[in-house]
């Protein structure tokens, strides 16, 4: 094997010569020779080298990106519904608002919740007293044990009171929709679902129950609930 350098400026010429010992080895002889040429400033060879170290450290690259790269973890509707009541379990338990009218009152007074104790001269306003059950049942907003009843006339059957119930509770979510990916102001990755949110009436008596089902009530609401993806854990970021 021999070094020449060939007339070609930069080409290095690499020579492997059979082995004859009954012959002289003659550069320019018979003896047979594989050349292999290197191109030193710009050949071929440094070409194919530097593409061979680009495409590994590219795929080096996209290997080290995809294993820093983690996806999102899934928010489910279970996991959802979770992050919404717990929201309504940290705030403090408070008694349902229900509103009474013709109706309810009539209900009430046949369930012993309240009693008429008077009645003024036009007919239609009336004082009506809590029982000492109704007491356990229903609390008035203006703190006293009386029901000012008092209606336009003896027809106004829109005129209506708000009681609430001594029981308190935490508002109930259900219904949750699949989250939705969602475009919130100011979070990098946000999904949304709506829900039912709902008035819980546990330990509310059934007398009071079924005025509470009566119309003009509403114990249940549509909403919308804002996730945000925080520290690879979803949270939830706001309810409307």
């Amino acid at each position: 094997m021999g070094l020449d350098r060939s007339d070609r400026a930069g080409v290095l010429v690499v020579t492997f010569n059979s082995i004859d010992s009954e012959r002289k080895l003659d550069k320019n002889g018979e003896s047979s020779h594989f050349e292999l040429i290197c191109a030193e400033d710009g050949g071929k060879v440094k070409n194919a080298r530097k593409m061979v170290i680009f495409g590994a450290s590219v795929f080096l690259g996209a290997g080290l990106l995809l294993t820093g790269c983690k996806s999102a973890p899934e928010l489910t509707k279970a996991n959802a519904l979770a992050l919404i009541q717990a929201k309504y379990d940290q705030t403090p338990a408070v008694g349902a608002n229900i509103t009474v009218d013709d109706l309810g009152m009539r209900q009430g007074a046949a369930s012993k919740l309240w009693e008429r104790t008077t009645i003024y001269p036009n007919k239609f306003w009336a004082d009506f007293k809590l029982t000492p059950e109704g007491k356990k049942a229903v609390k008035l907003q203006d703190g006293s044990d009386t029901i000012k009843w008092r209606p336009d006339s003896l027809t106004d059957t829109h005129f209506s009171v708000i009681v609430v119930s001594v029981a308190a509770n935490h508002l109930k979510a259900h219904d949750v929709a699949d989250p939705q990916d969602e475009v919130v102001p100011g979070v990098s990755t946000a999904k949304g679902a709506s829900f039912t949110e709902a008035v819980n009436l546990d330990g509310v008596p059934d007398s009071l129950q079924q005025i509470a089902h009566n119309p003009g009530n509403k114990l249940s609401t549509k909403r919308q609930a804002d996730f945000s993806l925080e520290n690879g854990a979803w949270v939830l970021h706001s309810i409307e």
